[in-house]
C-alpha cells in the first residue's frame, strides 16, 4: 500500500500564506504608528506646561481670563462636539467617514487651543514689556530698500486691494483646516502631530521675541495724517501695550482678542509651516501655495507688520522646522518608543 503525501491547493496555501503574514503585518502596522503615539504625547505633556506657563503669566501681569463669559462658549461647544467624537468614535466606528471627523476634531480642537493660548499668552508678554524696537525695525527696512507707507498708500488707493488682502490676511485658519483634514482622512497621525508641534513651537518662539522687541508697528510708527484705510490689524498695539503696562487692563476675553505682536510675524511663520507641511501632499501642495503667497502679500499692510518682521518671522518658523524634524528623526532611531 503506498501512502500519498496531501496536496494543498492554492487556495488553501494562499490562505495559509495570510495567516503566516498576519502577525508580521501588524507589527510593521504598530511600528509605524509608534512614532505618531509618542509625538502626541509628547506634544501633550508640552501643551500642559505652556497652559502653566500661560497662567503663571497672567498672574504676575495681573490679568486674568473669566472662563464664564458668554464669548467663550463657542469654544467649550466646539471642544465637546470633538471630545464626543474622538471618545466616542474615533479609530472605532466602522464608517470611515466617521472616524475621519473624530480624529480631525481632536487635531482641530488642539489647534485651536494652541492658537487662544498663543493670543492671550501675548498680552502678559507686552505687560511685562519696555520700550518699543519700531525705530530699529524701521532702520533695518530703510537699509532692505523696503517702503512700507508706499505699500500702504497703494492698498488705500485700490478697494479691490484692499478686500483681496484682507479674505487673504484672514485665511490664516483656512490652510490647518485643509491640513488636518488631509492627514485624518489619510490616518497620518504622526503628520498631523508633527505640524501641531512646530505650529505650537513657532508661537513659542515668536513670543519669546516679541518679549525682546515689542513694536506699535508701522502704521502707528511711520502714519500722522487722517487714516485713508483701516487694516485688519488695525491700531491696537499703540493703545494695548501702554494699557497693559500701566496695568489698566485686568481682563484677556478670549473672544477678542487682538493682535499686538509686531516682531516676528506670526502670518509670515504659519505661511512657512503650513507650505512645508503641504508641499509633500499632492492635493495641498499648490492651493496652500497660492494661499499662503497670497497671505504673505497681505501681510505687511493688513499685519501692519515691517518687512524685518517677516524677515525673523520666516525664521521662526524654519527653526520650528528644523528641531521638530530632528526630533522625529531622533524617534525614529528609538525602537522601543
Amino acid at each position: 500500500m503506498t501512502m500519498m503525501e496531501p496536496v494543498l491547493s492554492p487556495s488553501a496555501l494562499s490562505e495559509a500564506g495570510r495567516l503566516v503574514d498576519a502577525p508580521r503585518s501588524r507589527r510593521r502596522e504598530a511600528d509605524a504608528e509608534r512614532p505618531g503615539r509618542a509625538i502626541r504625547r509628547h506634544f501633550l505633556i508640552a501643551l500642559g506646561f505652556s497652559l502653566a506657563a500661560v497662567w503663571a503669566l497672567l498672574g504676575r501681569a495681573e490679568l486674568h481670563i473669566d472662563p464664564w463669559r458668554e464669548d467663550n462658549l463657542p469654544f467649550y461647544a466646539a471642544g465637546m462636539a470633538a471630545l464626543v467624537l474622538r471618545i466616542g468614535w474615533g479609530g472605532r466606528s466602522p464608517r470611515r467617514a466617521v472616524s475621519n471627523a473624530a480624529e480631525f476634531g481632536e487635531y482641530a480642537a488642539l489647534f485651536t487651543l494652541v492658537s487662544l493660548m498663543g493670543a492671550a499668552a501675548s498680552y502678559p508678554v507686552a505687560a511685562l514689556t519696555h520700550g518699543y524696537a519700531d525705530a530699529a525695525l524701521q532702520d533695518i527696512d530703510e537699509v532692505l530698500g523696503f517702503d512700507w507707507l508706499a505699500c500702504y498708500r497703494l492698498v488705500a488707493a485700490h478697494p479691490v486691494l484692499q478686500v483681496l488682502g484682507t479674505i487673504a490676511y484672514r485665511s490664516i485658519y483656512v490652510t490647518p483646516a485643509m491640513i488636518l483634514w488631509a492627514a485624518a482622512r489619510r490616518g497620518d497621525r504622526q503628520q498631523a502631530y508633527r505640524f501641531l508641534a512646530g505650529f505650537w513651537l513657532a508661537a513659542v518662539i515668536t513670543l519669546v521675541l516679541f518679549s525682546l522687541m515689542p513694536a506699535v508697528g508701522p502704521f502707528s510708527y511711520l502714519w500722522h495724517q487722517p487714516v485713508a484705510y483701516m487694516p485688519e490689524s488695525e491700531l491696537w498695539q499703540q493703545g494695548l501695550i501702554p494699557a497693559l503696562r500701566e496695568r489698566s487692563v485686568h481682563l484677556v476675553d478670549l473672544g477678542h482678542l487682538r493682535g499686538i505682536v509686531s516682531a516676528p510675524s506670526f502670518h509670515t511663520a504659519a505661511a512657512v509651516l503650513y507650505i512645508a507641511t503641504a508641499w509633500p501632499v499632492r492635493g495641498l501642495r499648490w492651493p496652500v501655495l497660492a494661499l499662503n503667497l497670497a497671505m504673505l502679500l497681505s501681510t505687511p499692510v493688513e499685519g501692519t507688520h515691517y518687512l524685518i518682521d517677516m524677515v525673523l518671522g520666516a525664521g521662526v518658523a524654519v527653526t520650528a522646522l528644523l528641531v521638530v524634524a530632528g526630533y522625529c528623526r531622533r524617534l525614529d532611531r528609538q525602537p522601543g518608543i
